[in-house]
């Protein structure tokens, strides 16, 4: 390939190629895949941080001074959901303005980024399908001309259900009538792959032996759908992910009636690695009877960003830590004869950049180890999953 040149032509090259790029180390030099240099890139990779670059960009009080109405159109396994949800609801409960409050809205659907973006399983039902052709224009039409009706009394959220496959309306998110409720992970030390002993239930955890895996970054657990915005987003069968030793599987046993989970999910994990920084990963899936287990929501912490606000802090050599693990929000119920499960690894590739595990700068180089971690979950060091339950 050619030595890049700044800012120098806007196609690919004729030899590139998407999946070896994306595996190209240091971050720092990945515009060379291109054949030019991409200057906003490397700012982007030089500023790891929340730092004055940042700053510039960042929405800072807009949502609070929001005086217009306004509608938003996200789903499920849109990569922008959680901002969206974040967005309106901060409006809804803080604006300056009573129109801004008032009539700001949100409409989540079983897609990706892309309004009717239906997947080919699991089957959510022609419910899923939303009529949204005349939305826009009857919107402004509403709210400029004044013309037409209804929108004073729409519902601040419209959220689809998955599993039940119905549209609800709901007034504040997160529920009012949330239950959070405590999952703990258990295993006899052998939660590794599908056929693995780890389970998960509301029982605290005991005196149970730790689990442990190798995490490769030469070697990344690959993404298989999710929040993406460009590859195949939405729900995937993980069982062939499932299968590997560095994915620690925790299920429940089988429901014995309907249980539903709208709401922000988050993974407490206490855990160790011998490298000086790693990546930790949870993913909340639903397993169908037959076996297929599809992914509703999922996140990833850095460890050397594990305290908010404190900045970089690399790692003590197997010295256990706390996380907290945002998997961002989901609305699903998990049928009679279903089984809830969590993984738990140390990467999402491509969706989310490998962790090297130096402790190195980020971006700089294109140096990697392997870590050996562990996931503690006994009566000190309680490893959960918090699920946003709604009784009926």
């Amino acid at each position: 390939m050619v030595e890049p040149t700044e800012g120098e032509g806007a196609g690919l090259p004729d030899d590139f190629e998407l999946e070896e790029a994306l595996w190209h180390l240091p971050l720092i030099e990945y515009d060379t895949q291109l054949g030019r240099k991409v200057p906003f890139m490397r700012d982007w990779i030089t500023h790891p941080e929340f730092d004055d670059f940042w700053a510039k960009a960042d929405l800072g009080d807009g949502p609070l001074r929001m005086q217009v109405p306004c509608i938003i159109v996200s789903g499920w396994y849109d990569i922008f959901v959680q901002q969206a949800l974040d967005f309106v609801s901060t409006v809804r409960s803080g604006s300056v303005s009573e129109k801004g409050r008032k009539h700001c809205h949100l409409i989540v659907g079983a897609w990706s980024h892309g309004i009717n973006a239906i997947f080919n399983e699991p089957d959510f039902g022609k419910n899923a399908v939303f009529d949204y052709e005349d939305l826009p224009l009857s919107w402004f039409d509403y709210w400029l001309k004044g013309e037409g009706d209804g929108f004073d009394e729409l519902a601040p959220y419209q959220i689809f259900v998955m599993g039940r496959n119905e549209w609800r309306d709901e007034n504040e998110w997160p529920l009012a009538r949330t239950k959070y409720t405590k999952y703990y992970f258990h295993s006899e030390g052998a939660a590794n792959t599908l056929n693995g002993n780890g389970s998960l239930s509301t029982k605290r955890c005991g005196e149970e032996s730790s689990d442990k895996y190798i995490y490769d970054p030469e070697n990344p657990v690959p993404t298989n759908g999710g929040c993406l915005l460009m590859a195949e987003a939405g729900p995937f069968d993980q069982r062939e992910i499932e299968n590997r030793d560095d994915v620690l599987v925790y299920t429940s046993e089988v429901l014995q009636e309907d249980l539903e989970v709208t709401g922000p999910v988050k993974v407490v994990l206490y855990a160790s690695s011998d490298a000086k920084d790693t990546d930790w990963t949870g993913k909340l899936l639903d397993v169908y009877p037959d076996g297929r287990a599809f992914n509703l929501c999922d996140g990833i912490k850095r460890a050397r960003y594990r305290e908010a606000g404190c900045g970089a802090q690399l790692l003590e050599k197997n010295k256990v830590y706390h996380y907290e693990i945002d998997c961002w929000s989901t609305s699903n119920v998990f049928g009679k004869g279903h089984r809830i499960r969590v993984e738990i690894s140390s990467s999402n590739f491509p969706r989310f950049d490998r962790n090297p595990n130096t402790g190195h700068p980020f971006g700089v180089n294109a140096e990697l180890q392997k870590a050996q971690q562990e996931v503690y979950h006994n009566e000190k060091y309680p490893s959960h999953i918090i699920l946003p339950i709604i009784e009926d």
